[in-house]
């Protein structure tokens, strides 16, 4: 039995991630344009190129979700398919996922995860897909208990600049302002229906940072359960900070650090950064 599962671009991921020669992972890339120059979001972009030209460029900037012949293409290498996407409501991807779906002919072997997320929420929800596989799940009980799992996981992130979050529309323009004159640097969260929620405000990083570790503890406490990936966008050093302020509080059995690909550069901007557990 051969199962594959296909994630778009935004959980920051390279096929070779899943060491199982009966699970295959397929990741689909988005696509980011500035003016007419396209950036597919494969394990070729160059983040740092990509944010350079897009702020020499006086032409509007926009990302594209892969199209449902995208994913429809990838669906007979498999016997079944689980998707992860990135949260419907600030992105067309998972509709997208959902129609390709619907289109195949064997479509109750294909299933669509919303993870209400993004990134290294994303990770964490293929890491449970794989777990249940390698421990020989049927279909509907993956999809039980990853749908499950989901809604378990927890995301937070700190930004310095919001441009295209609020170009885009997916955050409001007063949130951006209050960051960009003040020094404030808003704590968000993505709200249990994915959408982008500002938890509280800090003034600078590192006060930040501390109040995001200090939110962490509201959130659970089986920490010792659960792996922790901070994502960021030439960042590293903040990152590892990051890394070191929660495991002074929370035993966490593994802590990733992993830079954004092009997608999540896209929209995180120079020294974003974003935490799921």
């Amino acid at each position: 039995m051969k199962f594959q599962i296909l994630a778009d671009s935004s959980c920051d991921l390279t096929a070779d991630y899943i060491k199982n020669e009966q699970i295959s992972l397929g990741i689909i890339p988005l696509t980011i344009y500035v003016g007419e120059h396209e950036y597919i979001d494969d394990e070729n972009i160059d983040p740092k190129k990509m944010l350079e030209d897009m702020h020499e460029s006086k032409e509007k900037t926009r990302s594209a979700c892969p199209s449902p012949d995208a994913w429809l293409s990838k669906f007979d290498n498999a016997d079944y398919t689980f998707i992860v996407t990135m949260t419907s409501n600030l992105s067309g991807t998972y509709n997208s996922a959902v129609v390709a779906r619907d289109m195949y002919d064997k479509k109750e072997n294909v299933h669509v995860f919303n993870s209400f997320a993004t990134g290294g929420s994303m990770c964490l929800i293929i890491d449970k897909i794989v777990e249940m596989i390698e421990k020989g799940a049927e279909f509907e009980q993956i999809v039980t208990a990853v749908t499950e799992f989901i809604g378990t996981r927890n995301l937070f992130f700190i930004l310095h600049k919001f441009d295209n979050l609020i170009a885009s529309g997916r955050m409001s323009k007063l949130t951006g302002l209050v960051a960009k004159t003040l020094i404030i640097r808003p704590v968000c969260t993505a709200s249990p229906e994915g959408t982008i929620d500002v938890v509280c405000k800090s003034v600078g990083s590192l006060g930040a940072y501390k109040k995001m570790v200090e939110l962490s503890g509201a959130r659970c406490n089986d920490f010792e359960n659960r792996k922790l990936i901070i994502s960021h966008c030439d960042n590293e050093e903040d990152a590892e900070q990051i890394k070191k302020l929660m495991l002074e509080k929370y035993p966490f059995k593994e802590v990733i650090i992993r830079p954004m690909r092009g997608l999540c550069s896209f929209y995180s901007l120079e020294k974003g950064i974003i935490m799921c557990f």
